[in-house]
C-alpha cells in the first residue's frame, strides 16, 4: 500500500496516517510497525534495495562466467529495478536524503550493493577489484537509471553504459595492480 500511495501521488504524500487509512486498518496499527513517518520512509528503501539485491544474485549466480557477463547483469538489474519502481523512488531517495538516520539506511543499502558488485567482480582482477572505482560505478548507476526513469535516454541506453563503466572499473584495477 505504501508503494502504491508513493507511486500514485508522491512521496510526500506518504504520511502513517494516509497509510492507515488507505490499508484500512487503525492508526496505531501503522505508529507500532513503523515507529515515524522516517521508519516507514526507510522501509520502503530496504524494500527497494532487497528486490534489486535478490534480481540481481539470481541472475549473476545463472550467468555465465565472464567479466562482460557480470557487468552487464549488474548493470541491467541495477537500471531494471529503477524503471520498475518508477520515477516515484526518487521521491523516496530525496526524502532518505534528508535526515542523518534515513541517510545512513541508504548508506548501508549502498555498501551491501558495493560488496554484491565487489564479490561478482573481483574474481577478474588480481587484487581485486578498487572500492573507489566501484563508488563511482554506484554514482553513475544512480544518475543513468533515473535518466532513463525520467525518460531523458532509454533503459537500454542506460544499462549499455553501466556495464561500460562496471568493466572499466575492473579494467582500471587491473592496470593499477600491473
Amino acid at each position: 500500500m505504501s508503494w502504491r500511495i508513493a507511486q500514485a501521488e508522491g512521496a510526500d504524500a506518504l504520511t502513517l496516517g494516509r497509510l492507515a487509512d488507505q490499508a484500512g486498518v487503525a492508526k496505531p496499527v501503522v505508529y507500532d510497525h513503523f515507529g515515524t513517518r522516517n521508519g516507514l520512509l526507510a522501509a520502503l528503501y530496504r524494500d527497494y534495495d532487497g528486490q534489486q539485491s535478490a534480481a540481481m544474485a539470481q541472475a549473476l549466480s545463472a550467468s555465465p562466467d565472464t567479466l562482460a557477463d557480470k557487468a552487464r547483469i549488474i548493470a541491467d538489474a541495477y537500471v531494471d529495478c529503477v524503471m520498475a519502481q518508477g520515477s516515484k523512488l526518487a521521491g523516496v531517495a530525496a526524502a532518505l536524503e534528508g535526515s542523518a538516520e534515513l541517510a545512513a539506511v541508504k548508506r548501508d543499502c549502498d555498501r551491501a550493493f558495493l560488496d554484491q558488485c565487489k564479490a561478482a567482480l573481483d574474481p577478474f582482477a588480481a587484487k581485486g577489484v578498487s572500492r573507489t572505482s566501484l563508488v563511482g560505478a554506484l554514482g553513475a548507476a544512480e544518475a543513468l537509471s533515473h535518466a532513463a526513469a525520467a525518460g531523458d535516454i532509454t533503459a537500454e541506453e542506460a544499462r549499455v553504459e553501466l556495464a561500460a563503466v562496471f568493466l572499466a572499473a575492473v579494467e582500471r584495477s587491473i592496470a593499477r595492480a600491473g
